[in-house]
């Protein structure tokens, strides 16, 4: 891996306490604590409303209104529908330098519906769920960029708080359409958290992430009576599967290919005529996750010339890797371990216990008491803030919000983040967030050290956006697959071999 990726080896070694100036004590902070727990009855009302909700991806209607209204009435200035998104927006109160961004998402995953309880039970009304806690993450970023407004209003603080409000975390990468748009170019530092099983700050990697469609378009036939005159796009689908098993073998360490069948037919006695699925190819490096791609998509293409159907590609772009920043984590660790008060309840451990059974590798309900330092490891997910991590200086934490030892994208997240657990968590990360933007705030020397940090980790590097020239937001793809135009192959005997969509 280049030095921008383990910097943490090659240069991060080098900045010694010495690096940073003093932080400043709790007692000056105070009037931020204060704020954040004198909102905790509103800042919970709105998370659980949008934990409720559960909205997809670029369809966060309510969920973004409830955020921008929240930091409306507080007095901060609105731009909706920024970079061409409906549900994306930003919020800004101050006037001076430096200006400080704190990110906010609200989508929820499809399939993870949960209600508060410690067994799977489904909420009867939704199907989507907040398994990745994201209605904790837009409510504590709004609370501490409250927080941070009266103090620049006070006089406390010489500077600007901007909140992104950033839809589609999950698979739409809104973030990377905003920093095409340059909305984050003048930005001094970038703070961000996660809801997790434990409580973590410093130099994580992340990986780069591509998605894309494979749609197969054949003849439908009965398929005991005629199948000799079907076309099976499920077919088309399968030898897709294998060849990206078969491709495994020959990737770099690292690489994670996934996928699901998103439409597969409809009844077994007829030749599909229509059949998507839809891929994530990861590595640590965009570059190698790129080339991957590539091969994955020959698969597909190899697949359709193999059944006689046609192939439509819907390459929806991807997120690059996060650059690490040792001079901000420090920061945002430092805060994190100074504030961690976070104790369950013994409602709450009778509420874990449960939890735990269900889990394969529970973690020690102690361990919410632990700030662990995860500088120099690589994550095995993927976030679109990788792609601002390119432009501005970037880091982040996560807090406790469930059970320790609870997967993200699991019903236990979704469950526990319903909870007085995932209340906590939140409250810990608004004031972490708004602690360590107090410190840059009045730090122009660590401002410095960080952008100077980005510099040389990126060295010849430019940014490069995974995604295509004139690329639009997918707003629709969390929608069911479009079934329309299917292929003929009465009308054309082979369908073009060029004529493949991306």
């Amino acid at each position: 891996m280049r030095c921008r990726g383990g910097f943490a080896l090659c240069v991060g070694v080098a900045l010694t306490a010495s690096f940073f100036p003093e932080r400043a004590s709790l007692a000056q902070k105070s009037a931020l604590d204060d704020s954040i727990r004198r909102r905790d009855v509103q800042s919970w009302e709105a998370a659980l409303k949008i934990w409720r909700w559960a909205e997809p991806g670029y369809q966060e209607t309510k969920s973004s209104n409830l955020l921008a209204t929240m930091l409306e009435q507080a007095g901060f200035r609105l731009e909706r529908k920024v970079a061409g998104i409906p549900t994306a927006f930003i919020a800004t109160a101050g006037e001076e330098k430096p200006i400080i961004g704190l990110i906010g998402e609200f989508d929820a995953l499809p399939g993870l519906s949960q209600e508060a309880v410690p067994h799977r039970q489904p909420r009867a009304e939704a199907t989507y769920g907040h398994g990745c806690g994201h209605h904790l993450f837009g409510v504590a970023s709004a609370s501490a960029a409250i927080a941070l407004a009266e103090q620049i209003k006070a006089g406390k603080i010489k500077g600007t708080v901007r909140y992104y409000g950033c839809p589609a975390e999950e698979g739409g990468a809104a973030k990377v359409f905003m920093v095409r748009e340059g909305l984050f170019d003048d930005c001094d530092a970038v703070l961000h958290w996660h809801p997790g099983s434990r409580n973590a700050a410093g130099d994580l990697l992340t990986m780069a992430r591509i998605a894309a469609k494979f749609r197969f378009r054949g003849k439908a036939a009965h398929a005991a009576g005629a199948p000799q005159q079907g076309r099976s796009a499920l077919d088309a689908v399968e030898l897709t599967a294998h060849g990206a098993e078969l491709l495994r073998e020959h990737t770099p360490d690292f690489t994670r290919i996934h996928h699901v069948i998103t439409a597969g037919g409809d009844a077994p006695n007829i030749v599909p005529e229509f059949a998507e699925t839809y891929y994530y190819v990861r590595h640590p490096e965009a570059a190698i996750a790129r080339g991957v791609y590539g091969r994955l998509e020959l698969c597909a293409k190899g697949a359709a010339l193999a059944t006689e159907t046609r192939l439509e590609v819907d390459y929806l772009g991807g997120t690059l890797e996060l650059i690490p920043n040792s001079a901000l984590a420090q920061v945002a660790l430092a805060n994190l371990k100074e504030l961690n008060d976070l104790e369950f309840s013994s409602e709450e451990r009778q509420f874990a216990l449960k939890i735990q059974q269900t889990l394969p590798e529970p973690r020690p309900l102690e361990s919410l008491h632990d700030v662990v330092d995860q500088s120099g490891q690589i994550g095995r997910g993927s976030t679109d803030v990788g792609d601002i991590s390119w432009v501005v200086p970037t880091t982040g934490f996560s807090t406790v919000c469930w059970v320790p030892g609870t997967p993200a994208h699991s019903w236990q997240a979704c469950a526990a983040s319903g909870t007085s657990i995932g209340r906590k968590g939140m409250q810990l990360a608004a004031r972490v967030l708004a602690a360590s933007a107090w410190d840059l705030y009045h730090s122009p020397e660590t401002l410095a050290a960080a952008r100077a940090e980005l510099r040389r980790r990126l060295g010849d590097s430019k940014y490069e956006s995974l995604m295509r020239p004139g690329q639009k937001p997918a707003l629709d793809y969390r929608n069911p697959p479009a079934r329309k135009r299917a292929f003929d192959p009465e009308s054309s005997s082979l369908p073009p071999r060029s004529g493949n969509r991306s």
